[in-house]
């Protein structure tokens, strides 16, 4: 079977806040030395599939700096297979992508060229190792239309998902998006095999409906159930995780850290691909105490450190007398002497000043603290649970140096000055 994949890329990811002010969500780093886009994409090439198109739109420098030709993934390939990264374009009648099946019905062209036998569907915003070989050979045995992947999530969750409803033989009977109160806890994983006339019609149709979303989840999937088409569900246990949220993407961080960890990145079977750039070791002074960490190359924890249940990008660097606990600390911040950083996500290039206190554990509930790329965090500032700190924020744009929850620090230079 002929299959093409292709990863929808464009989302926006407005819960993430500050990770995604001035980047895609596929394009968010993960687990120290990844990003997000990394795992659907390894799942391709480990599951054999090395023909695939990603349809961006939203921000996507950062993800075409990051893919490039495709070299880490053995995608730089010229004539057969490879990586295409599609973009919205100026032609007559076309506009930004709408939803999610317009940013495909506008890139059909594309990818039905070379008459592939079937289109696999992926999100280029979720954490998970799958091999998609038995799915294509599930789709196949049950002569379905189309093929969905479905995942049993937590009922507290379950209205965050489209919500599958299935038969004894699992052929999908109903098909609800985001329900306010859902009807059960099986969510759709945003994993679709679809046959090419299957897809070349409803997209076509859905087009041509002007009262659409034009989304896979609120109208083509929930018209092809109404239709009678066979909608087949892929049930799949492994671990899956939308990190749609702040919460979510700290939680799967943390979920690397159990004993044994819920999502095992160090499967010489199962390898995780990426673009890394060369730097040195990490160094761990004397009297330094790194526990139940992921500390990446290029990382420096000096004399008196502590770092608990973290994860460090390259390049991090924690002076002196500094505790960072439960935390995600992004690529060259460096946090100075004496900080305490605590249930909180820190981006790209921050300078955490001395004696600063970010974050924390309430009894009650998780909260976390978040800080954006290039931000300046003043000496002895306190960012409360649930406090953000924007892109490019610098010590004259504070107006207190005490955020407390739900309040958010921003430039208030003009745009050219920043």
């Amino acid at each position: 079977m002929n299959i093409r994949a292709v990863i929808l890329a464009g989302g926006e990811g407005t819960r993430l806040g500050v990770l995604t002010a001035k980047r895609t969500k596929p394009a968010v780093p993960f687990a120290g030395k990844y990003r997000i886009i990394d795992f659907p994409l390894s799942n391709c090439v480990n599951s054999r599939i090395f023909d695939i198109m990603i349809v961006a739109q939203y921000r996507p420098h950062s993800l075409i700096d990051h893919i490039g030709a495709g070299g880490p993934w053995d995608l730089n390939r010229d004539f057969t297979g490879g990586v295409r990264i599609l973009t919205p374009y100026r032609a007559r009648g076309s506009s930004w992508f709408i939803g999610t099946a317009d940013a495909v019905q506008q890139n059909f062209t594309f990818i039905k060229h070379g008459n592939p036998d079937a289109i696999l569907m992926l999100s280029g915003d979720h954490i998970y190792s799958m091999n998609y070989e038995p799915l294509i050979r599930y789709h196949q045995e049950r002569q379905a239309d189309v093929t969905v992947g479905v995942i049993n999530v937590p009922y507290e969750d379950a209205s965050r998902f489209g919500i599958v409803g299935v038969d004894e033989n699992n052929i999908v009977t109903s098909f609800v998006e985001k329900p306010a109160i859902p009807p059960s806890t099986l969510a759709n994983m945003g994993i679709y095999i679809f046959n090419m006339d299957i897809l070349n019609l409803f997209l076509w149709e859905d087009h041509l409906n002007q009262e659409s979303a034009h989304d896979f989840g609120k109208n083509i999937l929930p018209t092809l159930v109404e239709r009678g088409k066979k909608v087949v569900a892929y049930p799949y246990d492994g671990y899956w995780m939308d990190v749609g949220t702040s919460l979510s993407y700290w939680q799967a961080h943390m979920d690397l850290l159990c004993a044994p960890p819920a999502f095992n990145l160090y499967n010489p079977k199962w390898v995780i691909h990426t673009r890394t750039e060369e730097r040195p070791p990490a160094r761990i002074h004397k009297g330094a105490m790194v526990e139940d960490s992921l500390i990446c190359d290029g990382c420096t924890i000096e004399p008196g450190a502590r770092v608990i249940r973290s994860v460090l990008s390259p390049g991090v660097t924690i002076r002196s007398g500094t505790v960072i606990e439960e935390s995600i600390i992004l690529t060259y911040t460096t946090v100075s002497n004496d900080s305490t950083v605590i249930r909180s996500v820190l981006d790209k290039r921050g300078l955490v000043g001395e004696g600063v206190k970010i974050g924390g554990i309430l009894a009650d509930e998780i909260k976390i603290s978040m800080v954006g790329r290039n931000s300046e965090i003043p000496a002895g500032t306190v960012v409360h649970p649930g406090g953000t700190v924007g892109w490019d924020v610098i010590s004259s744009d504070y107006t207190s140096f005490e955020i407390h929850d739900g309040e958010f620090v921003q430039p208030r230079r003009l745009p050219f000055e920043i």
